[in-house]
């Protein structure tokens, strides 16, 4: 198994869920700036599919993402995105339009409340990883 685990503060969990509070019903996505596996910056990017169940991000929020994480010295840590309706895994379209290789974060209902979890593609297959996160 490989160890691809990701470290955030409890302020970038809720910049995610504000984000995707405001998209619901729609799948929100967005990007994560970092180094080493820890994530520094949030940054959300509008879904350009517009869809419950599937996700797109729109190429030139992306474009300025991307670019807004490289001018800070960071690079793409992860990738979050949200299943309002679940599962709390990855989705075979998922994970077969995934386009880099780090880590994925799912952010799912439970009932009321939204769960996250985080995975590692490798091999076509979801290999879950741990999240830590730290209430600085």
């Amino acid at each position: 198994m490989t160890d691809h685990a990701l470290t955030l503060k409890r302020a970038h969990m809720f910049a995610m869920q504000r984000h995707i509070n405001f998209e619901a019903p729609l799948e929100a996505c967005g990007l994560l700036g970092g180094k080493n596996g820890v994530v520094e910056l949030v940054l959300p990017v509008k879904n350009a599919a517009e869809s419950r169940v599937r996700f797109q991000m729109e190429p030139r929020a992306q474009l300025k993402a991307i670019e807004q994480i490289e001018a800070e010295g960071l690079e793409i840590v992860a990738i979050f995105h949200s299943h309002p309706r679940g599962p709390s895994m990855l989705s075979p379209t998922d994970i077969k339009e995934a386009a880099y290789p780090v880590v994925n974060i799912v952010w799912s209902k439970a009932g009321r409340r939204w769960q996250t979890r985080g995975f590692w593609l490798e091999a076509g297959q979801a290999i879950e990883v741990p999240l830590t996160v730290l209430e600085m």
